[in-house]
């Protein structure tokens, strides 16, 4: 079943000043949904990842993707066309978030979503590289029901996103503490999350007794999940999407 949603970009307080910008989509009509955070690439709230809040809406979710780079400036909320050029933007962008910080943000986007667009208590989090990282903080922080995180950069080694001043590996335990499904899809070639650091990342996760599965697809490189680009990959794009539905429909049911 598809349902017919209504989809707009919000605006929403946070710590009681800033005004953080989103994109939300919900099923039409009255109502409560289960929500899902998606958590955007380094470009971020692109229209790609807007394409995916409605598509999850379409599940019959309350869909809410936040603009985390919103404390650099209103041009943020578009996200950032991937150029050279804007990659060493958006790095700059990612070099300035803190994991306090975002959890903020994540706390206000399902704060509102159940207090104005219908979402019921259970949520889940859904992320693309580094949307996956942040994805991956996400269920190390906040009472989610189940994750489907795609290729998350920069788990194992300290420095870059989320993992500083240390891996934000290290934060699994908090994970299992809060017994949350975790998804998790892997591309066999992918130049950014070798077979090592997947390797590290499985392990963390049995270690803590994290209930997950992980899936990695042959052939594929990084960035497989979206059309249009030269690393698409149709039949990994498509077998995933099929589990993050399973995942949802499963744990996020009432």
């Amino acid at each position: 079943m598809a349902y017919e949603i209504v989809a707009h970009a919000v605006d929403i307080e946070v710590g009681g000043s800033a005004s953080m910008s989103a994109y939300l989509a919900r099923p039409a009509g009255g109502g409560s949904h289960p929500a899902v955070l998606i958590c955007a690439e380094l470009w971020g709230v692109t229209e790609e990842v807007r394409a995916v809040v409605r598509h999850v809406a379409e599940l019959g979710y309350v869909a809410i993707a936040p603009n985390l780079y919103h404390r650099s400036g209103p041009e943020t909320a578009s996200g950032l066309e991937e150029s050279d050029a804007n990659r060493t933007r958006a790095f700059e962008l990612l070099g300035l978030l803190t994991r306090d910080e975002v959890e903020t943000d994540l706390r206000a986007c399902t704060d509102y979503v159940r207090d104005h667009a219908g979402a019921t208590g259970k949520c889940g989090v859904l992320g693309f590289s580094l949307g996956g990282h942040i994805a991956y903080f996400a269920a190390s922080r906040l009472d989610l029901a189940a994750a489907a995180i795609f290729y998350p950069g920069w788990l194992p080694v300290a420095g870059t996103a989320l993992s500083r001043p240390e891996p934000l590996l290290e934060a699994t335990g908090a994970i299992a503490d809060r017994d949350v499904q975790m998804l998790l899809f892997f591309a066999e070639l992918d130049h950014v999350i070798d077979a090592d650091q997947r390797g590290r990342i499985g392990d963390a996760l049995a270690a803590a007794g994290v209930r997950h599965e992980t899936v990695v697809y042959p052939e594929a490189q990084h960035a497989f999940f979206f059309p249009g680009r030269g690393m698409y990959d149709k039949a990994a794009a498509e077998d995933s999407w099929a589990r993050v539905r399973a995942l949802f429909a499963t744990q996020l049911a009432p």
